[in-house]
């Protein structure tokens, strides 16, 4: 087992930095990551609203400092780690949001479930169908249609979240999906 310097705690930044590249002791790096923890949590929790969300993504944080620090020429320790946790943060939330919302997926979906022609050629003008014909729908169909479709809740969630017996959410969707065909197939695009 390797020694390591007793008075590390007085070691600047840059020489944990330095340490760390000539040794690849992750020891150095771990000294340097735990002086800035505590604002790096913060800002994982700023943007993961999540306390689990954002202790995991801090661990990610710190394994990318690990790799990254080898390579990278960092003056500002603590700006360079606030901007590595700052885009894993975003990306991570960008990752989530695109799992959310996939309306090509729903397109597909509903038009498996009512014979409505999808064109992938036109997903953009059929995206913007979809968003208009699923406004127009009455509220209770528009809620489930959106917490089933493109939450993707289970019937038992969407009828916890709404109130409403599980009859009366496949009630909703059934005639949902019915509407929305109508809805979309009675949309005409303009050259």
């Amino acid at each position: 087992m390797k020694q390591h310097p007793k008075n590390i705690d007085n070691l600047s930044d840059d020489e944990l930095i330095t340490s760390y590249k000539r040794s690849g002791e992750p020891y150095y790096a771990g000294v340097l990551f735990q002086r800035f923890t505590q604002h790096l949590a913060v800002v994982t929790y700023k943007y993961l609203k999540k306390q689990a969300d954002a202790e995991d993504a801090l661990m990610e944080v710190f394994e990318i400092i690990l790799r990254d620090l080898k390579t990278h020429d960092v003056i500002n320790f603590r700006a360079w780690a606030y901007s590595v946790t700052k885009h894993h943060c975003l990306k991570k939330l960008k990752s989530e949001n695109d799992k959310k919302f996939k309306p090509e997926s729903v397109l597909k979906q509903i038009a498996d479930e009512t014979n409505y022609d999808f064109d992938p050629y036109l997903l953009d003008n059929q995206i913007e169908d979809l968003k208009k014909a699923i406004s127009n729908l009455v509220p209770e169909q528009r809620i489930c249609i959106d917490l089933f479709y493109l939450q993707e809740k289970s019937y038992k969630e969407v009828s916890e979240s709404t109130g409403f017996s599980l009859n009366e959410v496949k009630s909703y969707l059934q005639n949902g999906k019915r509407n929305l065909k109508g809805l979309l197939t009675n949309t005409v695009h303009e050259p």
